[in-house]
């Protein structure tokens, strides 16, 4: 059967080779079994091409094309050359336009170069000779060698962009775990953490916008999580059956795993802080408060600061001066503040008044009496003072504020983090008067003492 078209411009490819958009051609196949030439179908095409280790040299062609009827001689001449060595196919992109769509496919012929990225195919830049064909092939097939050489073998956008060599956003990429139809249930169902997984293909326009949105989160809610929250990704073209599982019908889907639970779309924004608040969420929703600590090392002062963001400390009057009941009075206060402020995953410090003076020095703790309290960015070695009251309000108001970037700071003294004494932590009892030493005044002459007076 012959179709009749309209004539249209022909677009030109990088070469200068006209493509064929429309012409006036019977419709028949372009190559057949016997051919060299493998012909590639939606149902073989991830297979053949995507899961497979070797180069490709794809032909995307419509039959009624007049450039391509005329490429089938040296395409299949390639093809023959190349055997055993380099892939050669061809896909009836009039036939198959799904395909055709995924690749970007504007005119025809495109060739596309499937290399050490199977996802991520290059454009086909030489002559459409026979011999061009198979040089352009030997020189991509030895860019292929060098880079298995250099220990990169491909993979997803977020594997190939993740490992080493450079590049801006290269750290956060790493930390997008790539996930696969043989790691998901040990990595994603098994495990404890909470999982956010974007389901993408690579050549949807929507995913690469995603990208370095996804990779910067990553990073983000990994640190501010401590890994409890994680970001993963899902090649839904390879990894097929994993898609089907969840029911994927668009690109890219969000989904959120927890343990044990079905799992939930995700329907909120796609930038940066849109992600890394939602991460936030999901982790708060399941955490209990953070630990308030006794200061009785440099190491418990060190970890707490030096791994948050901020961290609180308090100095509480001496025992003596509340007995056990006032002290949990100040730490109930600052375990209900660490509750409400556990999304920030700051460290929450305490100390007994005069136990830890070089502490209370470089804070200027003192002078406005105990108990008091301080709030460190160890990173910045600044400070800032609660001026109010040791209160739920008073306290929710000095860390909003500082939240907020509002409120005074000042520098740590001596610009690092004070030596601190090792001391007894509290025993959760009252506090004990020290004992006396009782004195012997059997042997002592009082007259003696009387003269010595005199």
């Amino acid at each position: 059967m012959d179709r009749t078209v309209m004539f249209s411009s022909l677009p030109v490819s990088p070469t200068g080779v006209l493509l064929c958009s429309w012409a006036v051609l019977s419709v028949h196949c372009l190559y057949s079994p016997s051919d060299d030439v493998v012909e590639l179908t939606p149902s073989n095409f991830n297979r053949e091409v995507l899961q497979s280790d070797s180069l490709w040299l794809v032909e995307f062609y419509a039959p009624w094309c007049g450039h391509c009827r005329n490429l089938v001689p040296d395409w299949k001449k390639a093809a023959t050359a190349l055997k055993g060595i380099v892939k050669v196919g061809a896909v009836d992109a009039d036939q198959h336009k799904s395909l055709g769509g995924q690749y970007g496919v504007r005119g025809f012929p495109t060739i596309k170069i499937f290399g050490a990225n199977k996802n991520n195919p290059s454009e086909y830049q030489g002559g459409r000779s026979g011999q061009a064909i198979v040089d352009e092939a030997m020189n991509a097939l030895r860019s292929l060698v060098k880079e298995r050489l250099g220990g990169r073998t491909g993979g997803s956008d977020y594997s190939r962009q993740s490992g080493g060599g450079g590049g801006s956003g290269g750290a956060g990429k790493q930390d997008v775990v790539e996930l696969t139809d043989d790691n998901f249930d040990r990595t994603v169902l098994q495990g404890d953490e909470v999982w956010m997984v974007e389901f993408f293909a690579p050549w949807c326009g929507h995913c690469k916008n995603l990208e370095p949105e996804w990779a910067a989160a990553a990073s983000e809610v990994k640190e501010q999580t401590k890994g409890k929250v994680r970001l993963g990704a899902v090649d839904a073209t390879v990894h097929q059956m994993l898609a089907s599982r969840y029911g994927i019908r668009g690109f890219p889907t969000i989904k959120v795993f927890k343990k044990g639970e079905e799992p939930e779309d995700y329907q909120g924004g796609r930038t940066r802080t849109d992600l890394v608040a939602y991460a936030l969420d999901l982790f708060s929703d399941n955490i209990p408060p953070p630990e308030i600590l006794e200061i009785v090392s440099g190491d418990v002062l060190k970890k707490s600061c030096e791994d948050s963001q901020l961290c609180v400390i308090a100095v509480l009057p001496h025992i003596l001066d509340t007995g056990a009941a006032g002290r949990n009075g100040y730490l109930e206060v600052m375990l209900k503040m660490a509750d409400k402020y556990k999304k920030k995953m700051w460290g929450w410090l305490w100390a007994e008044a005069g136990a830890q003076m070089d502490l209370e020095s470089s804070l200027g703790i003192g002078g406005f009496g105990y108990p008091a309290m301080a709030a460190i960015n160890a990173r910045k070695m600044k400070f800032a003072l609660l001026r109010g009251s040791f209160s739920e309000t008073g306290i929710h108001e000095f860390l909003r504020d500082l939240s907020m970037g509002r409120g005074s700071t000042a520098t740590v003294g001596g610009g690092a983090l004070p030596k601190i004494n090792t001391v007894e932590p509290w025993d959760g009892k009252d506090g004990e008067l020290p004992m006396e030493d009782d004195i012997d005044l059997s042997d002592v002459d009082l007259d003696d003492l009387e003269k010595e007076e005199l």
